[in-house]
């Protein structure tokens, strides 16, 4: 565990992970698995201080700390100590099979751009355009950007539904996207999400309902398994990461989306978190980190 007080984020990723690996006296061996957890803001600089050490083969599964209210008021801790803005890595040398899926529960629309300005979790403009303005046409009223006076607006519970997407890989001719949530609008158009976009990206809205949410987390551990051709049967246990985003908007259903994990891992024990950004690898692209998405790792 690495406080980001002090030291770049990077930095204390690169700390926290030696520091795990000597607890685990598996010093330069690589781990089959690593699982973190950081608070939000610097995810991408945690996810390169982690591959520093590593490598970039290992997948790195997790994710952020989250509060109630969005306003920063979250940690992380490690059974010692805590802290508001940190990371804490573990490295997994497990005995057992190991296999695991990363995903989104949202289908793209047909409404796309190319960001035209940003400078890190900042979009300023989209197809030369104030990239609020933009967004907000795109939902058709789904997502109001209009601010009172300079006073920024929260619309992170309203765009839960609609995120946005990047198109990062593909399996076949299927892209897959890693979404970005967009968490407040500026009265000067500027659109601040909850993940890192670059100038010239394309990006696309994407849409998505409830009962998607609600069947995707079983969905993934399902798949998760049948990716390591782990029997049902066979399964010893999991970890799931759900996108917190997601669970508000499905709160009063969550008995269904455990019944769906249930039907996936069976009487295997399995521990979940809700988190305000998830970490995991896409094929082909290596690890990221993204919004509104669902992680989970098997067991076998």
């Amino acid at each position: 565990m690495r406080s980001f007080d002090g030291h770049s984020a990077k930095e204390a990723a690169k700390a926290a992970t030696a520091e795990a690996q000597d607890r685990a006296d598996r010093i330069g061996e690589r781990p089959e698995l690593v699982w973190v957890s950081s608070t939000p803001g610097l995810e991408e600089e945690v996810l390169a201080g982690i591959e520093a050490v590593v490598g970039e083969g290992v997948p790195i599964i997790g994710g952020s700390a989250a509060d109630n209210s969005v306003q920063g008021n979250w940690f992380v801790f490690d059974g010692t100590t805590s802290m508001g803005a940190g990371v804490i890595v573990s490295v997994l040398y497990p005995s057992c099979q190991v296999s695991f899926a990363y995903q989104n529960g949202y289908s793209p629309t047909e409404r796309e751009g190319v960001v035209t300005s940003a400078t890190g979790r900042v979009v300023h403009e989209i197809d030369d355009q104030p990239a609020g303005q933009i967004y907000s046409a795109w939902t058709q009223g789904g997502v109001s950007c209009d601010t009172e006076g300079d006073t920024p607006k929260a619309i992170l519970s309203d765009a839960t539904l609609w995120p946005i997407g990047r198109p990062i890989t593909s399996v076949g001719e299927i892209p897959f996207y890693l979404l970005a949530h967009p968490a407040t609008a500026h009265a000067n158009g500027e659109l601040e999400l909850f993940a890192s976009v670059a100038e010239g990206e394309k990006i696309t809205l994407m849409s998505g309902t409830k009962q998607s949410l609600v069947d995707r987390a079983g969905r993934v551990a399902k798949l998760a398994a049948d990716t390591g051709f782990i029997e049902r049967k066979d399964i010893r246990g999991a970890l799931m990461i759900y996108c917190g985003g997601c669970m508000l908007s499905v709160q009063d259903e969550l008995e269904n989306v455990v019944a769906n994990m249930v039907e996936a891992v069976g009487d295997a024990p399995f521990l979940g978190a809700f988190t305000f950004g998830e970490q995991g690898p896409l094929v082909g692209s290596g690890n990221r980190h993204g919004n509104l998405m669902i992680s989970c790792i098997v067991f076998g």
